[in-house]
């Protein structure tokens, strides 16, 4: 993978801030994008911008075929059974807040169990709250381990026959964690639960195969993976799908309206009330494209590399605390310099040209459990190299010379 010539390809990564070179390592938050997509968004707003599905001019039928084309892209990038089972969105909180409001309040009762890790972002974790509070149902938690993993005996013993839900993050945000996705749905499985992933720090990552994994439900977002902000997907196994009652009505996903009553399109669109997200799916279409060409292993092996490398750089420097695992993990790396307030690392990181991420994450209860207000973060995409690292760690020895800080 020629790493240089790959960040040719993303015009913003090509400037100076503060005087430095950018270097980008927020990529956790959102990525930055290629020119492919910058284009694909700007040819479709010049050429063939239209309502989808309705219209029956020329515009309205490139736009549809544009829309449900990157719906057939997503389908073979999860390795879906069929474009039925995508539904686009918002992003990973409009999927997950989709299965905990359109299948898990239509499902549990008093007494049945939800169980989750309290590694989740306050997405896959929220809408479980609301939904136990609402069914009676009890929220359970899996145990993290010392180093922020999972055991599966832990697994095995939290889910029983009363769970019917479990939702579990693929990839922490925080600890890079890695969790063993397909293992946790033969366990929820076996005890007849149906299992929803929250794929943000998966998809742009690693490959995913949605049949291979077994899970029931997956979601995440677009602009985490090159595509622009506001377009994301969840994938549903269709006879779930089926059974579920949309939670937006409006335009576009009725069959049919009478005064009193109504019914609704057959899957997908009975979810996508509303004019959708076209010119995001047609970028987030156009994302795949570029990410496929490159190779999702090839990528997943270089962001490993990385963060390698990046734990050994920052593990040199006195007075740093790195969290989560050493081994399997994801292409991020959390930590905090000492005393001085990860906000205040990050401040003074800017004017090195550097972008991370400080605060808690949208982790608070993960916060807790590490027993920190909040935490510095640099996470990795394809376009990153060991140059970045490099700098990366020399601004942080600067850091902690600028606020006079001794072990």
């Amino acid at each position: 993978m020629d790493v240089n010539a790959l960040k040719a390809e993303f015009p913003i990564l090509h400037q100076n801030v503060n005087d430095h070179p950018l270097v980008y390592l927020d990529n956790a938050a959102t990525s930055q994008k290629p020119r492919s997509v910058i284009e694909a968004v700007k040819r479709y707003y010049e050429w063939d911008n239209a309502n989808v599905h309705r219209g029956v001019h020329t515009l309205g039928s490139r736009a549809t075929d544009a829309y449900e084309g990157a719906r057939e892209k997503v389908a073979r990038f999860l390795n879906a059974a069929s474009a039925r089972e995508i539904i686009f969105n918002r992003g990973t909180t409009a999927g997950l807040n989709l299965v905990a409001s359109g299948y898990a309040r239509q499902t549990l009762k008093e007494g049945d169990e939800i169980v989750i890790t309290p590694m989740e972002h306050h997405s896959n974790l929220i809408p479980w709250q609301q939904a136990a509070k609402a069914t009676g149902a009890t929220l359970k938690y899996i145990p993290l381990q010392p180093d922020g993993t999972i055991s599966l005996a832990d697994v095995e013993s939290t889910i029983t026959a009363r769970t019917k839900i479990v939702s579990v993050t693929y990839v922490s945000n925080v600890l890079g964690t890695v969790n063993p996705i397909a293992k946790i749905a033969e366990i929820a499985h076996r005890n007849g639960a149906v299992i929803v992933v929250d794929g943000a720090q998966s998809a742009p990552h690693l490959k995913v195969d949605v049949r291979a994994l077994d899970v029931d439900f997956y979601a995440f977002s677009g602009h985490k993976m090159c595509a622009p902000t506001g377009i994301g997907a969840l994938y549903g196994k269709a006879q779930l799908l089926e059974r579920m009652e949309p939670v937006e009505y409006g335009g576009e996903m009725i069959d049919f309206v009478d005064l009193y009553e109504s019914t609704w399109k057959e899957l997908p669109w009975k979810f996508e009330g509303g004019t959708p997200i076209i010119a995001g799916a047609v970028g987030l279409g156009a994302a795949i494209d570029f990410l496929e060409s490159v190779g999702l292993d090839a990528i997943d092996k270089h962001e490993k590399q990385l963060t390698r490398y990046a734990i050994e750089r920052l593990s040199a420097i006195d007075g740093i605390s790195i969290y989560g695992p050493r081994e399997e993990r994801a292409g991020l790396v959390t930590f905090n310099l000492g005393d001085i307030h990860p906000h205040d690392v990050a401040t003074v990181l800017d004017t090195e040209g550097i972008a991370i991420r400080a605060g808690h994450h949208c982790c608070q209860p993960l916060m807790r459990w590490l027993e920190v207000s909040a935490t510095a973060r640099a996470s990795f995409y394809l376009y990153n190299t060991e140059q970045d690292v490099d700098r990366l760690a020399d601004a942080l020895v600067k850091t902690k010379e600028f606020f006079g800080y001794e072990p």
